[in-house]
């Protein structure tokens, strides 16, 4: 999808994607992490220098480092296929038939038009079609796809798709509801606000099955 600067422009004031999947370049993982550091590391250093910053005081000239190690391991180290939770499936032996929510699991991804943090949480429930996998996976799937510059309705799309290869099964939901710092410590700074996306899959879209989601996390929100 080629894009013109005026549209280009627009986005990035403006809570959209483009995608269901990250944008990312074919040879986007031809540098090692200790280049990648590396080559942050420089430039994080030069917008330090372009803002003014003494580089050389004691509690700045590590900064560089940190914050090119934090992007590469840490906030935005989901971005690497090799630190993709791996999803085990056990078979449904006890016959649990009903819905399975797991519901507040936390949020911390960063908001890819201004690079500032998101934080919320995740409300996730599928379906068994004779398979279930480990709790913490789910808490996993949601980790590894917010740890990546993100848009929220990507972000709960992504959730819900590797929900549904991993358990092979269309009857997935997720619901996130999560604080904006884009929105609530720059521009508007409107600090009450809060942005809720959502998912639905398979049964969850008839309204009976959305509703008893949305009952067991306890949000009112109308879809």
């Amino acid at each position: 999808m080629n894009l013109t600067d005026d549209i280009k422009d627009e986005i990035g004031e403006n809570h959209i994607a483009t995608s269901a999947e990250t944008p990312l370049r074919e040879n986007a993982f031809e540098l090692s992490d200790e280049q990648k550091i590396e080559a942050i590391k420089k430039d994080v250093e030069n917008i330090l220098h372009t803002l003014g910053m003494d580089l050389t005081d004691d509690s700045i000239k590590g900064t560089p480092n940190r914050v090119a190690k934090m992007f590469v391991t840490e906030i935005f180290g989901g971005l690497n296929p090799k630190r993709k939770p791996s999803s085990s499936t056990f078979d449904n032996k006890y016959k649990y038939g009903e819905m399975l929510v797991e519901k507040n699991i936390t949020v911390y991804s960063t908001c890819e038009h201004h690079l500032l943090p998101i934080v919320g949480r995740a409300h996730v429930g599928y379906i068994s079609n004779g398979s279930v996998v480990g709790l913490s996976k789910m808490n996993r799937i949601v980790d590894y796809f917010a740890k990546r510059p993100q848009v929220q309705e990507r972000l709960t799309i992504q959730i819900v798709q590797e929900l549904k290869k991993v358990l092979n099964t269309e009857d997935v939901a997720c619901v996130i509801d999560a604080k904006h710092l884009c929105v609530n410590s720059r521009g508007i700074r409107d600090i009450e606000s809060s942005t809720v996306t959502a998912e639905f899959g398979g049964q969850f879209k008839d309204e009976k099955v959305r509703r008893e989601f949305l009952d067991y996390i306890k949000l009112d929100t109308q879809f």
